[in-house]
């Protein structure tokens, strides 16, 4: 088998949204797009309102599944890094570091707003999420669509 290694890695660096997919307590998916920052293509956090959707069912099931791809890419030709993760909202220590690492994120990708810990803390509207990743997948783009290639990041 390949290894897809450096093509994960490249999918995932060259793309600023991930889709996110989440259940309710009674298994219900949900999906949806969350810009993110990421450490060693292992850590993805993003910034989420408390009451959305996507971040109640983050706390009512932790266990989440992660797809990046570039979706202007012609038919065929789709490069994709799926994941299965388990995601959280961060408190204390975890919080302090990582609010720190995602605002040094958005400034490198020239975003103007500025992100603190007073911004994910109550009573602001925003509160900060990451999930960790256990395994990634990487479409084998020498085998049908539907098979997918483990790769070590």
């Amino acid at each position: 088998m390949a290894d897809f290694s450096d093509m994960a890695r490249a999918i995932i660096e060259s793309n600023r949204y991930m889709v996110l997919g989440t259940a309710d307590e009674d298994g219900v998916p949900w999906v949806t797009p969350v810009w993110f920052a990421h450490a060693d293509h292992r850590r993805f956090i993003w910034v989420s309102a408390p009451e959305r959707r996507h971040s109640r069912n983050v706390g009512a099931r932790p266990e989440v599944s992660i797809v990046i791809f570039d979706s202007r890419v012609a038919v065929g030709s789709a490069r994709a890094v799926y994941m299965s993760a388990r995601a959280e909202e961060l408190s204390g220590a975890a919080l302090e570091r990582d609010v720190a690492f995602f605002d040094a994120v958005s400034q490198a990708q020239g975003l103007t707003r500025r992100w603190a810990l007073e911004d994910m803390l109550a009573p602001a509207p925003y509160r900060l999420y990451r999930a960790t990743v256990s395994q990634h997948w990487v479409l084998d783009p020498g085998s049908s669509p539907d098979d997918r290639a483990e790769v070590t990041l």
